[in-house]
Formats: C-alpha cells, structure tokens, sequence
C-alpha cells in the first residue's frame, strides 16, 4: 500500500456526492484519484480520472479504498471486485440484499485482510454505545423494549428517481428498496446496535406489516416488530408519508422511565419516572471514511464493520421475501401537490407509527390504518 491512500468513488451524483467531498475534506495523504459514474464525473479536481463504469475504476485505478455509492443490486459484486484487488471497502447502506451474501463478503474480507466499512453514519456516533449503555444501567429500570420511529415526506417523484426505486426485484435481483430497508434504514440499523443484535442468528423471528400510499412495488408506511434471541424486541413504526419530516429517533422503553435517542443530531435525552424534565446528552460523530482511514493505518476498530450490519440484513431478506406492501385505503391518503412534486400522506400516521414504537406492536395489531 502506498504512503497516499488513493480512494475512488463509484457513484458520485445525489447521495455520492457527499462521499466525494468527503475524501477532498481529507488530509493531503488521502488522495480522490477515480470516480465512476455513467452520468459523468461531476466536479472533481483536474487528473481525477472519470470512469463511466464502477467495475472498470476498481479494475484500472489501483485503489487503496473504493467507495462503493451505487445500487444496492451491484453491492455484493463490486465490493468482493474491490476485494480482489487489493482494496478496502466503504460501502453504502442497505450493503447487501441477503445473509448469504453477507456470510460470502466477509469471509472475502477477511481471505483478503480487508477491511468493509458499511455506510450507516448514524454508527459512527458515540451516542449509540452511550444509549447502549444507559439503557443497560438500571437508570430506567428493566428493559421492556426497544423501539424506532421515522417520519418523513417523500414525494411520488421519490418513487422514480432510478430505474430500481419503489422495487423489491429488478431484473431479476434483489433491490429492497423499501422504507424499512432503504430510506429509514437507519433507524432499524441504529435501535439494533443499541439492542446488541449484530449477527443475522440473533434476529428470531420479524413481524412486518408492509403498506404503501405509492404505486410502487415496495412498501412506504410500515411496521415491523423484530424478535431477539435473549426475549427482546425492537418495534419500529416507518413512512416517508408523513405531512412533514420528523428528528428520527430510537426508544428505549423501561420499567421506570425511557430513553429517546435521536441518531441523526447524536442526542440522547433520558426520562426517568418521578423527574420533570429529561435530561439531554449530546456525543461527538466520526465520520465513517476517516474511521476507515484510521483504521488502515493504526489498526483502530471499525465503527460500522460489515460484521455489526448481519442482524439488519436478516430483517431486510425476511422483509423482501416475505408477503407484498398492502396498499392503505385510499380514504385514508390526502394528495397535494407543491411545485413540480406531488406528495400522498397517509392520514394519522404520525399518531399510528409513534404508537408502534411505544406499544410494540404492529399497525395491525393496534387496528389502526
């Protein structure tokens, strides 16, 4: 390996780009040197070499690390390409779309003495060991259960901004793009980490109750109640058809008090029965390619390895193999429009997914939508 770390990025417009800025915000000794996109290179410095293929920049660019950006179909192949050659792995989140591709990566990795850093920023934080560790402490009695909630708005448009959106299949593979297992995706990753489920063999059993708004293949309102191996549950209650867009958070419900983590502002307020006000605790975040960085030079522990994402790769097969997103009741969705985008919201879904993370049950088991 060279003294200059040399990172291409595979996927540099929409959510890529903020990958790209994130290798140029880097240190001198980390080096853009690729980026591959077949819609062009966008704004790069000048002797970045522009590939309008990702496979062909992990081939010809002799990349130190290969920022994977790209659609959840190409994961699986490109990161164990970048394996092969010799490079590490940043790879975006969902990171693969099945456990056996799961198990086939890692041992990849690990064949290579390469590391797979996965892209769910919110693991970067220190505020999900600190909620881990609160909520194990006694501070709000026993654990009852773990939960998540994720409003947010997402308009029709959302829906077709690739060719594989709105998809469980394309093509004939696997692309998930549903709101459990892609745009709030975060939020079951993140209550997992806190709840200590990393490995897919200790999800037991999943409860999903998938709907849609949208006319889409996958899902856009959804609950889903995921059983641990040890007697825990995490109930999420997910839509990108709220009115507005919500602060995601993770639940930790207790015997005296809870716990309410919000991932994306890396802070954890802390109610315990008997006191009037929480108490709020902020966390620094690092960003995942300088962990990886770091990792690669000093040995430093990965914030989010492949090996901590398996649990939430076992929820997102069971989720896609498992029955299709039922459409809500037209009755209960308002249609408005605003500029060039026209957005469904599902009527009381703010009270229904709150409820969920609360109640641990599902919108069907609470009678609601």
């Amino acid at each position: 390996m060279s003294e200059r770390l040399r990172v291409g990025v595979a996927g540099v417009h929409g959510h890529g780009r903020s990958h790209v800025d994130a290798v140029l915000a880097m240190p001198a000794d980390v080096e853009l040197v690729a980026v591959a996109d077949p819609r062009g290179g966008g704004d790069v410095p000048a002797g970045t070499r522009v590939f309008g293929d990702a496979a062909q920049m992990i081939d010809e660019a002799a990349l130190d690390i290969a920022v994977l950006s790209t659609p959840i179909p190409t994961h699986t192949e490109l990161a164990l390409q970048a394996l092969a050659v010799g490079a590490h792995v940043l790879l975006e989140k969902p990171p693969v779309p099945s456990v056996a591709d799961h198990v086939r990566l890692s041992r990849a990795a690990d064949a290579a003495s390469r590391a797979v850093q996965v892209g769910f920023q919110s693991l970067g934080s220190a505020g999900v060991p600190a909620t881990a560790e609160a909520a194990s402490s006694g501070a709000i009695g026993e654990i009852i259960h773990f939960g998540a909630v994720g409003l947010w708005s997402r308009s029709e448009q959302y829906w077709r901004r690739a060719a594989w959106a709105g998809h469980r299949v394309k093509d004939g593979r696997l692309v998930a793009d549903g709101v459990v297992t892609n745009p709030l995706a975060h939020a079951v990753a993140t209550a997992l980490a806190i709840a200590g489920a990393h490995a897919p063999e200790e999800v037991i059993a999943i409860d999903a109750d998938l709907r849609r708004a949208n006319d889409i293949e996958t899902d856009d309102t959804s609950s889903v109640v995921i059983e641990l191996r040890g007697g825990l549950r995490v109930a999420a209650g997910l839509a990108v058809t709220a009115p507005r867009r919500h602060e995601p958070y993770v639940l930790v419900r207790g015997t005296r008090g809870h716990l309410v983590y919000h991932y994306t502002a890396d802070t954890l307020h802390v109610f315990r029965d008997g006191a009037p006000l929480p108490r709020t605790y902020e966390f620094p975040r690092t960003g995942l390619l300088a962990d990886l960085v770091s990792h690669i030079r000093a040995g430093t522990p990965l914030l989010a390895p492949l090996s901590r994402t398996g649990a939430f790769t076992r929820v997102l097969e069971t989720i896609v193999a498992g029955p299709a997103a039922a459409r809500i009741d037209p009755g209960m969705v308002s249609i408005a429009t605003t500029g060039d985008e026209t957005f469904r919201t599902v009527n009381g879904i703010e009270d229904a997914a709150e409820r969920v993370a609360w109640e641990g049950r599902t919108f069907r088991d609470l009678g609601v939508l």
